[in-house]
Parts: C-alpha cells; sequence; structure tokens
C-alpha cells in the first residue's frame, strides 16, 4: 500500500508494499544493546494515548535492509517517525469497525516477504536480534501481525471501493502507456491494449488506492494531536 506500501500507499505498500509501509505497535518501554546500551525514550504521543518511543523507530529501521542501526541518521529516524505516526492514525481508524483478524497464515505469508528483502534469513533474524527481537519473540510477531491487520483494514476500506473503469483503462493506454513504452522500449512494437488490459487495471487500481489513502492520512494528521516529546 503505497504510503504503507508505497507511501502509506506509497509508504507502506512500496517500502510498505515496496519495503512499507514494516512498523511496531509496541508501547513498552525496553531497553537493549547496539554498540553500547541505549535506555528507551518517548518520542512522541498521539490522541494523548498511543506512546512512540525510540525502540519503535528503531525497530522499523531494522526491518530496512538498507538502514544503518548504529548511530542511525537522523532523516532515518524522523522519516520511520512519521511511519510508525500514520500507522498508529490507521489502527485508530479501525478500531472503529468490527475487527479483521490476521490468520496464522497471513503473518507467516508477511514474515516470510519480508526476510525475501535480506541477503539471508540467518541476516535478517541477526540484524533484528541487535535491536531485542529474536527469532520467536512476541514482539516481532506482534509487528508482523498488525502490518497484516492494517493491510486487511486498507483492503476493506478502500480496495472493496474501487473502480476502474474500461474508459480510464483505454485512456491510460493512449496517454501513458504507450508514450512510456516508446521510452523505454524504444524500437520495439508497442503491446495492444488487450494485452496489457488487466495490467493497467492493476496499475490504475493501485494508484487509486494509494491517492485514497493520502487524502486519508492528510485528513486524519488534521485532526489529531501530535505531541513530540524529544528531538531526533
Amino acid at each position: 500500500m503505497q504510503k504503507f506500501r508505497a507511501s502509506f500507499a506509497h509508504k507502506f505498500r512500496a517500502d510498505f508494499v515496496r519495503a512499507i509501509f514494516v512498523l511496531s505497535f509496541c508501547l513498552l518501554p525496553f531497553t537493549f544493546c547496539l554498540s553500547q546500551e541505549v535506555v528507551d525514550k518517548m518520542v512522541a504521543v498521539i490522541n494523548g494515548r498511543e506512546l512512540i518511543t525510540y525502540t519503535d523507530l528503531l525497530w522499523q529501521l531494522a526491518l530496512e535492509p538498507d538502514k544503518p542501526l548504529d548511530n542511525p541518521r537522523s532523516d532515518d529516524l524522523n522519516r520511520a517517525l512519521q511511519l510508525v505516526i500514520d500507522q498508529r492514525l490507521i489502527a485508530q481508524e479501525a478500531e472503529k469497525l468490527p475487527p479483521i483478524a490476521p490468520t496464522s497464515e497471513a503473518v507467516e505469508a508477511e514474515l516470510a516477504r519480508l526476510i525475501r528483502f535480506f541477503p539471508s534469513k540467518a541476516e535478517f533474524y541477526q540484524r533484528l536480534s541487535r535491536v531485542g527481537l529474536g527469532e520467536d519473540s512476541e514482539q516481532l510477531r506482534e509487528i508482523v501481525r498488525q502490518r497484516v491487520a492494517i493491510e486487511n483494514y486498507l483492503n476493506f476500506r478502500f480496495r472493496s471501493f474501487t473502480i476502474v473503469t474500461p474508459q480510464e483503462v483505454k485512456d491510460f493506454y493512449h496517454d501513458v502507456f504507450i508514450p512510456r513504452w516508446r521510452r523505454q522500449s524504444p524500437g520495439s512494437i508497442v503491446p495492444t491494449l488487450e494485452e496489457k488490459q488487466a495490467e493497467i487495471q492493476d496499475e490504475l487500481t493501485e494508484n487509486k488506492i494509494a491517492s485514497d489513502t493520502d487524502e486519508f492520512l492528510e485528513d486524519a494528521r488534521a485532526r489529531a494531536e501530535i505531541t513530540n516529546l524529544s528531538t531526533l
């Protein structure tokens, strides 16, 4: 979803469906070791009840293979904070609907997807162990379970009601797909609309979900009371 998998539908899906949107919901204070002992600290509070800690941000960064864990960069920490805030806001909205409980199969599938971003399963768990997330830890299972729960909510809220018309597919084919194909594959034969119809339908669907999710998050942020408790 790209603000959660591509921003949440951008971040969430792309990061977070492209490396998405990988975030934590645990609120317990936690002390752990990287190169030295670091005492957890409170970073922000959302609506007076959702606490975000420094550990939450490190757990987020640990699940992204290209982000440093020793002396993490301020930009990376602030980006992680924004993602966690978005995640918590979605979770609060999801509480207003009947829960869509993640199945154990869906949780295992999401965990396997995360592992594939790393060179090996061993390296994945070795990296996570540096921030206190062991292979069998309840915290890791909860992070993955909450990721799936948010994906379920976004699918219910947006995907179920997203409609792409045949005219939209046709317009996209002529206005976007053909020019893009000619730039990327000069001299090659352009596929027909019939050959690419399903692919274009999927792309337009994801674009609409991304746009709807972005608007939803902007509105949620505008209505939320977000208090920063420390500088990153």
